[in-house]
C-alpha cells in the first residue's frame, strides 16, 4: 500500500515551512519595511491556505472565499501601513 498525500497534508507541509520562513526573516533583519512585508506575505499566504483548505471555504460559493481573502488582506494593508507609517517617523 502506497501512500500518496492529500491536500491537507500539503497545506499542513506548506505552513510549517512558512512558519520556519517567518522566524528566520523576522530574526534577518528587525524594523525594515521589506522584512515586514515579507512576514506579512508570508501570513497571507498561510491565512488563504487555511481559509480555503482546513475551514473548507474551497468547497464554498466564491463569493466567501473572496470575502475571506479582501478581510484577510484589508487587515494584513492595515498592519503593513501602521508599521511603514512607524518606521518612517523613525
Amino acid at each position: 500500500m502506497r501512500y500518496s498525500p492529500d491536500r491537507l497534508d500539503l497545506t499542513l507541509i506548506l505552513l510549517i515551512c512558512l512558519a520556519l520562513a517567518t522566524v528566520a526573516v523576522a530574526g534577518a533583519g528587525p524594523g525594515a519595511m521589506i522584512v515586514d512585508g515579507a512576514v506579512l506575505t508570508f501570513a497571507a499566504v498561510k491565512g488563504r491556505r487555511i481559509a480555503s483548505d482546513y475551514v473548507d471555504l474551497r468547497s464554498a460559493p466564491p463569493l466567501w472565499l473572496g470575502l475571506a481573502t479582501a478581510w484577510l488582506l484589508l487587515v494584513l494593508g492595515f498592519a503593513w501601513a501602521v508599521s511603514a507609517v512607524s518606521f518612517l517617523l523613525r
